[in-house]
């Protein structure tokens, strides 16, 4: 900030408090005119930020001015939003306190705007990564979704927020946005059914319009003509030379896709948006029995068909309402006019309801589960005086109240927290305390709130009139309290018999007490409600809940429920650090340039920018940190220039006696200076502008004495490299010629190596010998079936078979010294199978991996009458096996036990046959894997003295009985299979496995 203090008289200065008249309104506004008519639309009132808007694009928002901004400390350069933004971002990282950013100012003042630009500041210097990049996209697209759907353009601002919003933007522990949620305050609904002249209705029914799609239109039962709707029609302006509807619309279809809204969703927020037209342009006329009927059909079959409701079921809730009397229910007929505000409550809670929908769906897409750091932006609307105020204004005013108080009791506890942490003495500061006008609206009982609760509530026929009574009666010597009856002669012309005034800190403002009623209940008919509860659309059915037609208990009143929702709103500012934008609206014609002064003034009132100024001059105008200060004026002391040495506070100690302030003008904190009156400051800032030119003398005096030296020590570094440069050159020639021997040495020995060894060929076989020795000193085998050996040079083949024998057997050695006992005997039992059956045998090879084991059975399985018959004889090895007889092949399963003399075949406890060992002439087997084993023992038949087989390639033959043979044949198929054939052999059929 301090580097144009020296061009105040040209534009102003950039911080009020630097006002040497602050108490002047005049100055004050003065300040900002220069400032506004040389494009610096921004200036601090300390840390708050006081913006005028442009009416016209300036370069001051590029990335370029972001990174300018970025990591700078808040006073160091030009008053901006994004210093604001930057400062609050970077207070969050560093002291781990969730922040907020509170933007108020009036319609068309640039609130919007500011909240956008900061958004845009943190979604591009922020860090970011792939998943998060589609979250900060999300962040930035929720705005034209719900300016379309919030803005509508009033007498003061093409694009006004009809309604208050807070946003929590959440960061994750490395300062990047992970998270979303917004808030929303008091949407002007009755503007869905009622605009003033020159004003219009929500965006959305004119870029829906002029920008959707033809088919989409005619699916929808409209016209791509906004005169031809009577909801549209009111404000006598469909068109805005500023808004481009058709260019609008684009931009909301592409940010509800990126928000993440499905096309059936929003195809039926599109049904909605048409409905309300629809009801719009529903008339009602007098029947043939003179009761009150819709008269237009066509709008009513669109209604049925957009809303998903019975068309019938919808003409008899528009035109009748249901009575609820001692527990019996009546069906009345509705009279014009009732049959007109159903219909206009119907359009109001259906839009209404949407939009809170829609602000639900876009923070579930931003919702973010886990902890991490706020920054909280408040874009809500200024206080409001019209000619003709009413229940909207009334709410408006009613939170303005709320927040300046809590801005006045931030601040001065700002201040008071940083002079005690500076252990500088606090003087108290008086202040005008709005709680009085606070309670007087949310009063308990007595309250404004709770009067017109009451009056809505009660038994009979309240109306407005009766309200207002109701208001002198309760509230008639109040200070802040005024109507035309309660008022003098003096006032009471101010005041008509259908107002009240109420006295805010900003100034009087006269209410109007008609609709008071109506919009504080925003009742909505039963049985139009139980119509609409019955909806198929799947936002409806989301928006209108079911168990609200039930339900018995009264639902809240809008002041109420504004209350409550204001109450939750500042007890979420209170938990966090806030920053201020204060937004001021130049002129109302929009134009740029022009500086309305009456109506800047105005704003400066009911912003209370002057009080909030006030305080912060209440004690010092000007602090600073010792580091920034002694930075900027150290070249003022001869003491402390060029650097000081000892401690910051003993630097500006001596720089101030220096400049020659007195004791009243400052005051040393414990990290800060304190400087009470801005002159004092201004003369320090003269007195630096008088003394750069010796500064700028002294500096070009060094930079010439620096390029001179600078200049010599590249002379004298030119010569030092020439004689560098010539000594490595030589050592690069000697480094070449010993290598060109080397490489003569090697040519010359690759000649001559089949030669006897001779100086020709020495240095090429020592090489040679040391290459193959490396070899195999990095490369050796590394287990006793790795056989691989380098080839060896001729002259060393002698000598690798012997280093190959010796590796081998030193492998062998190690190799049988690391081998367990049962590993040795299974290497055993391997060996002997591997003679057996390797290359005989087709399922070996899947066999070798898998271990022997004792027995195939366990004890349990053993029949212990068989165990008895054995007697000393031990079971060495069991298995249970399918044995096929000789005669008709019959398969009967039994268990083969192995002992040490004979083998048995058993059936459950009977022994069925014996083999001795001795008598076990030879065992067969096929080639296949088919598991199948013959054993050839002699014939029992005493008759049969000999045994007769043969077995040829996949037959076995075997005599069955005297000149009768057997045949197993063995054939290889896709399946395991043993069946008779019709040869009456035995047929195994096994795959095979190894082709």
């Amino acid at each position: 900030m301090e580097s144009t203090l020296t061009a105040r008289d040209r534009v102003g200065v950039q911080d009020f408090v630097l006002l040497e008249n602050y108490t002047s309104e005049a100055a004050f506004i003065e300040n900002l005119r220069r400032r506004f008519g040389e494009n610096l639309i921004y200036t601090y009132i300390g840390s708050v930020l006081v913006s005028v808007n442009p009416n016209k694009d300036l370069e001051i928002y590029s990335k370029a001015h972001m990174e300018r901004y970025r990591g700078v400390s808040f006073y160091e350069i030009s008053p901006h939003i994004y210093a604001v933004s930057d400062n609050t971002y970077r207070a969050m990282r560093t002291e781990r306190r969730d922040q907020c950013i509170l933007i108020s100012g009036e319609s068309g003042a640039g609130k919007t705007e500011a909240s956008k630009k900061i958004l845009q500041y943190y979604a591009t210097t922020c860090p970011v990564t792939d998943h998060l990049s589609t979250l900060r996209d999300r962040l930035v697209q929720s705005n034209p979704v719900l300016e379309a759907f919030g803005n509508a353009k009033t007498l003061r601002n093409d694009n006004s927020s009809r309604f208050g919003k807070y946003m929590d933007v959440q960061f994750d522990f490395r300062g990047a946005p992970i998270g979303g949620h917004i808030l929303n305050y008091l949407l002007e609904k009755s503007r869905v059914v009622h605009q003033n002249h020159g004003e219009r209705n929500f965006h959305i029914f004119y870029q829906l319009l002029e920008g959707g799609e033809q088919n989409l239109l005619s699916k929808l039962g409209l016209e791509r003509n906004a005169q031809k709707y009577q909801y549209l029609v009111k404000g006598c302006c469909p068109r805005v030379s500023s808004i481009n509807d058709k260019n609008d619309w684009r931009t909301v279809r592409k940010a509800l896709t990126v928000i993440g809204f499905h096309e059936d969703e929003v195809e039926d927020l599109l049904n909605i948006i048409a409905s309300v037209l629809h009801l719009g342009n529903t008339q009602f006329g007098e029947g043939k029995n003179g009761e009150n009927q819709i008269t237009t059909e066509p709008q009513l079959k669109y209604l049925s068909k957009l809303l998903g409701v019975d068309g019938a079921a919808l003409r008899e809730a528009l035109t009748h309402k249901k009575i609820t009397a001692k527990g019996e229910e009546m069906i009345s007929p509705l009279s014009f006019e009732q049959a007109v505000a159903a219909r206009d409550a119907l359009a109001k809670a259906v839009y209404g309801r949407a939009f809170t929908w829609l602000v639900v769906k876009i923070n579930q897409s931003l919702a973010f589960k886990g902890s991490s750091s706020v920054i909280g932006l408040l874009d809500i609307y200024g206080f409001e005086v019209f000619q003709h105020n009413s229940f909207e204004q009334f709410c408006i005013n009613y939170c303005n109240e709320k927040l300046h108080q809590l801005f006045i009791e931030l601040t001065l506890k700002s201040e008071q927290e940083e002079y005690e942490a500076e252990g500088i003495t606090w003087e108290p500061v008086k202040y005008f305390d709005n709680k009085i006008i606070c309670d007087l609206v949310e009063g308990k009982h007595k309250g404004l709130i709770s009067i017109l609760d009451e009056e809505c509530l009660r038994p009979g026929e309240p109306s407005d009139i009766s309200f207002l009574e109701k208001l002198e009666d309760t509230l008639g010597g109040h200070a802040h309290f005024v109507t035309h009856k309660l008022s003098n002669g003096k006032t009471r012309k101010a005041v008509s018999r259908e107002e009240f005034k109420l006295i805010h800190y900003a100034g009087e403002v006269n209410y109007s007490v008609n609709g008071f009623l109506d919009k504080n209940k925003d009742l909505l008919y039963r049985n139009l409600k139980e119509v609409i509860c019955q909806s198929n659309s799947q936002v409806l059915s989301q928006c209108f809940h079911r168990e609200e037609v039930t339900d018995q208990k009264r639902p809240e009143t809008t002041a109420t429920q504004f209350k409550n929702s204001l109450a939750k709103l500042i007890e979420i500012l209170m938990s966090k650090e806030p920053s201020y934008v204060r937004c001021i609206k130049p002129n109302d014609a929009k134009q740029s340039g022009r500086f309305d002064e009456a109506l800047v003034r105005h704003q400066v009132k009911y912003l209370g920018l002057m009080e909030n100024l006030r305080v912060r001059r209440a004690g010092f105008a000007y602090r600073r940190h010792y580091e920034t200060f002694l930075q900027r004026y150290k070249s003022l002391c001869p003491g402390t220039w060029p650097n000081w040495q000892g401690r910051l506070a003993d630097g500006v100690a001596t720089l101030v006696q220096h400049l020659g302030y007195k004791p009243e003008e400052y005051k040393l904190g414990k990290t800060k200076i304190f400087i009470r009156f801005p002159k004092t400051l201004f003369s320090t800032e003269d007195s630096l502008e008088a003394r750069r030119p010796a500064l700028v003398l002294t500096l070009q005096t060094s930079w010439r004495g620096y390029r001179e030296r600078a200049k010599y020590l590249r002379i004298r570094q030119a010569v030092i490299q020439s004689a560098w440069r010539g000594m490595i050159s030589r050592q690069k020639a000697r480094r070449r010629r010993h290598a060109v021997d080397i490489i003569r040495k090697f040519i010359k020995g690759f000649i001559y190596r089949h030669y006897e060894h001779c100086p020709e060929n020495e240095y090429f076989l020592d090489h040679q010998r040391f290459s193959f020795l490396m070899m195999l000193f990095r490369n050796p085998p590394k287990s006793v079936l790795d056989k691989s050996w380098p080839i060896p040079p001729p002259c060393l083949t002698e000598a690798s078979e012997h280093l190959c024998r010796l590796c081998m057997r030193n492998m062998m050695r190690a190799y049988c010294r690391r081998i367990q006992p049962e590993w040795k005997k299974q290497m055993e039992q391997k060996v002997v199978a591997s003679q057996i059956f390797k290359d005989q045998k087709d399922s070996y090879p899947q066999s070798v991996p898998k271990l022997f084991v004792a027995s195939r059975l366990n004890s349990e399985e053993f029949n212990l009458k068989v165990i008895q018959t054995l007697g000393n004889d031990k079971v060495k090895y069991g298995i249970a096996v399918t044995k096929y007889d000789r005669r008709g092949y019959k398969a009967r399963p039994r268990q083969l036990l192995l002992t040490s003399s004979f083998a048995m075949l058993v059936a459950e406890a009977k022994l069925k046959q014996r083999i001795d060992y001795a008598t076990l002439r030879s065992i067969s087997v096929s080639s296949l894997s088919d598991g199948f084993m013959v054993l050839h023992v002699p014939s029992e038949d005493n008759k049969q003295k000999q045994l007769s087989w043969r077995l040829t390639a996949m037959i076995i033959t075997f005599a069955v009985a005297r000149g009768k043979e057997g045949v197993i044949d063995f054939t290889s198929g896709p399946e395991l299979k043993v069946a008779k054939c019709k040869k009456g052999h035995l047929l195994v059929t096994a795959p095979k496995l190894n082709p």
